[in-house]
């Protein structure tokens, strides 16, 4: 490197260095999008799994495959240094086909430890008799279950020991 050029990135540096930039901000960390057991263009998209906490759990929604996101009822939850607890939710409606595939999305992308899903007759005012629909270590998605009508619960664990969260979806499956 030619002495001229040295001296070029010396003064570039001395000028950077002495001139009150913009002051700095905080970023949020970037997003990465866990993989869904069902990846499709067609198909709901799977939780991002990386983004920052708010004050309480994040809001989630359900989809269904080519249908709308429901955002569902947040019942019991435990978050940072506070929590709720809740009855057993009924649930906000939505309307799928008896084994379509369902997807949850949280807002903000919150890493998951883990999760678990499991349905009870809509009539049911708690979860006794209920059926597991899915458990894993990712974005939660599962199959709906057969024709009826359902209250679907679905528990995170979220990462970073921030908490857990339960949320609650009315199903009508034809």
């Amino acid at each position: 490197m030619s002495i001229g050029r040295v001296v070029a990135m010396i003064a570039l540096v001395v000028v950077g260095c002495a001139s009150p930039g913009p002051a700095a901000t905080p970023s949020a960390p970037p997003v990465t999008v866990a993989p869904s057991p069902w990846s499709s263009p067609d198909r709901p998209a799977a939780t991002p799994t990386t983004a920052s906490p708010g004050a309480e759990p994040p809001a989630a929604s359900l989809a269904a495959e080519g249908g709308d996101p429901v955002v569902g009822q947040l019942g019991t939850y435990v978050w940072r240094d506070g929590g709720s607890d809740s009855p057993w939710l009924p649930g906000a409606r939505l309307v799928v086909g008896s084994s379509e595939p369902l997807a949850v999305r949280l807002d903000p992308a919150i890493p998951v430890v883990s999760w678990t899903a499991r349905s009870v007759p809509a009539s049911a005012d708690g979860p006794e008799g209920a059926t597991a629909l899915g458990e894993g270590t990712d974005a939660p998605a599962f199959a709906a279950p057969g024709a009826g009508a359902w209250t679907v619960e679905v528990h995170v664990v979220f990462a970073d020991d921030l908490g857990n969260a339960r949320y609650f979806w009315r199903l009508e499956v034809s």
